[in-house]
Order: structure tokens, then C-alpha cells, then sequence
């Protein structure tokens, strides 16, 4: 049983790329964490790669996703589909990150017998970058509707973690990222626990 995380820096969280089981120290380490002991006969392996739009995901797909075969695929992917509009001049249009998802979901439903969980990227709420929002909600509507057709799991991300900004035992922003897009160790934590009860539920059926 192979369980492979997939997405960009914040899966990433600086794994060692020569080392075929290099973690990272994100919530895929977290998740592994909290795992490895009840299901001992599951194989963890990550794939993030820090920048990654859905563009360079889609052009590694068959290397570092189909030859890898696995039985559950996590696909955390999209804010730097925002993000490049902000800080390089190099945006992706909705309808482009739509069509380019869609390719990376049919291909894993084409070529592989993997169940998928669909994360939805996320902006931590007060980080300072409100501007984003405009472009990251169309984006997150697309993959709110592909996980419809696609997903075995969905994770409400970006709401989630608003959530955990309100009420009495609230985080506050820099709890959970001192940027807003990668997790600091209570935002690592927090992931990883909504990533955990996916699986769980899939490995247990």
C-alpha cells in the first residue's frame, strides 16, 4: 500500500530530494507522524515540489505520479498559480488552472488505480495578502467543482483553516504562517490532522 503526497512547497516543506523517502518538515511528517504505527504496512512517499504551479505538477505527472503507482494520491495544488501573478508578472487565467487540474485528475483516473484527496490551497486570512484573494477564489471554485467529479476526499482547506481563526480557543494568523501560504509548526500540525482523517477513512475501507 503506497500513499504518495503531491503539490508544491507546502508539501514540500524542503524534503531531501535524494533520498527517496525524504519527508520534508511539513504536515506530510506530521501525517506520517501520526500514522506509521497503526498502519505499518503503508508506504509513504512525497512528491511536492516548492514552486510548483499546476503547470509543472501536469509536466512531471508521469515521473513523479504514474510510475510511481500508487494506491492514495494527496494533491495540495494552486496558490502559486496565484502567487506568480503577484510577484513574477506570470498569471494563470481560472479557465487555464481549471483545464490543467482536470488533465492531472484524468490522468490519475486514466493510468492509475489510486484513490484521490483533493486539498484545496489556501490563504491564511490576515497575512497581509488580501490582494490574492480575488484571483485564488476563482481558483478555489474551479477546484471545489473538480473535486465533485474527481475526488474520493475533499479537504475544505482554505476554509478550515479560517475557521480556526474564530471563536475562543481562535489561532491567531501567525499561529498557523508568518506569510499566509506556509505553514508554521501549529499550521503544519492542524493540516496534517484534516490529511489524517482522509486517509484513515480510505485505508480503513
Amino acid at each position: 500500500m503506497r500513499v504518495l503526497f503531491q503539490g508544491d512547497s507546502v508539501t514540500d516543506a524542503e524534503r531531501d530530494r535524494s533520498e527517496f523517502y525524504g519527508y520534508g518538515n511539513g504536515y506530510v511528517k506530521y501525517v506520517i507522524d501520526e500514522l506509521k504505527e497503526a498502519y505499518p504496512e503503508v508506504e509513504f512517499v512525497n512528491r511536492g515540489c516548492g514552486g510548483d504551479r499546476t503547470k509543472e505538477l501536469l509536466a512531471r505527472i508521469g515521473r513523479d505520479l504514474v510510475d510511481l503507482d500508487p494506491d492514495i494520491v494527496t494533491i495540495l495544488i494552486g496558490i502559486n498559480d496565484t502567487w506568480r501573478r503577484f510577484d513574477n508578472n506570470d498569471p494563470t487565467s481560472a479557465e487555464e488552472f481549471r483545464d490543467r487540474y482536470e488533465t492531472i485528475l484524468k490522468t490519475i483516473k486514466e493510468k492509475t488505480h489510486a484513490k484521490i484527496v483533493m486539498i484545496e490551497a489556501f490563504l491564511i486570512y490576515g497575512s497581509g495578502k488580501e490582494e490574492f484573494r480575488e484571483d485564488l477564489n476563482a481558483k478555489l471554485d474551479e477546484t471545489r467543482k473538480l473535486a465533485v467529479k474527481y475526488a474520493d476526499k475533499f479537504i475544505p482547506l482554505n476554509g478550515l483553516l479560517a475557521k480556526a481563526l474564530v471563536g475562543e480557543d481562535a489561532y491567531e494568523p501567525e499561529d498557523l504562517s508568518a506569510d499566509g501560504i506556509h505553514p508554521a509548526e501549529a499550521g503544519k500540525a492542524l493540516i496534517a490532522d484534516y490529511v489524517s482523517e482522509a486517509l484513515v477513512e480510505l485505508l480503513e475501507e
